[in-house]
């Protein structure tokens, strides 16, 4: 079971560092209407996404807990290997995630936090959306949040990755809890619907 969740999660983490590296090239709203095409491949293969999973967990299930770990953990894999070819063949793609990075450190991590439930809400709707065969606010979606500035964790483990090395190593101590803020954030934006109205789940 670990070993299905966690391929399926590298696959997801691959398919959304795809997006993101797309964004990196040609950013502004072309790059955040392309972007969706990871999102796509994602709800398409049904591959295991942290931010396609966070709200439709059991959160009385230990099983289920364990399993988003595992999800995540996979998505940080998948977006690590990507990151590594962007390191080896797109130099300029590079430049542009550290600027990315940079602009997080500054932002900081409660805004980072806050900015993350925006994008779990738009993420979570959009998933539902798709589930049932509706693929047109799925790709408003991701546009939304990218030009909102809402943050997303699986797409920044890819910009932090694909980095340059000694930002990302400099500045590990601030880039960590950043990072655990906007995971939180993205879980309390995919449940944000279930917090407010759980009659209806």
């Amino acid at each position: 079971m670990f070993w299905n969740v966690f391929r399926s999660g590298i696959l997801a983490g691959i398919c959304i560092s795809l997006g993101g590296a797309v964004y990196l090239c040609a950013g502004g709203l072309a790059g955040a209407v392309l972007f969706a095409f990871g999102l796509l491949t994602v709800v398409h293969f049904k591959y295991k996404l942290y931010t396609g999973t966070a709200g439709f967990i059991d959160a009385m299930s230990g099983k289920e807990w364990l399993m988003l770990l595992e999800v995540i953990l996979g998505n940080i894999v998948g977006c690590g290997l990507v990151a590594l070819l962007v390191h080896y063949a797109m130099p300029a793609c590079v430049e542009a995630a550290g600027n990315i990075l940079q602009a997080r450190m500054s932002r900081g991590i409660l805004p980072c936090g806050a900015l993350g439930i925006g994008c779990g809400f738009v993420m979570t709707a959009s998933v539902k959306f798709a589930r049932e065969g509706k693929f047109l606010p799925l790709l408003f979606g991701v546009p939304l949040f990218i030009m909102c500035g809402f943050t997303h964790c699986i797409a920044d483990a890819f910009y932090y990755l694909a980095a340059p090395v000694d930002l990302l190593c400099s500045n590990v101590c601030t880039v960590i809890p950043l990072y655990v803020s906007i995971v939180v954030g993205n879980f309390i934006g995919c449940n944000l619907s279930r917090f407010i109205m759980p009659e209806n789940y």
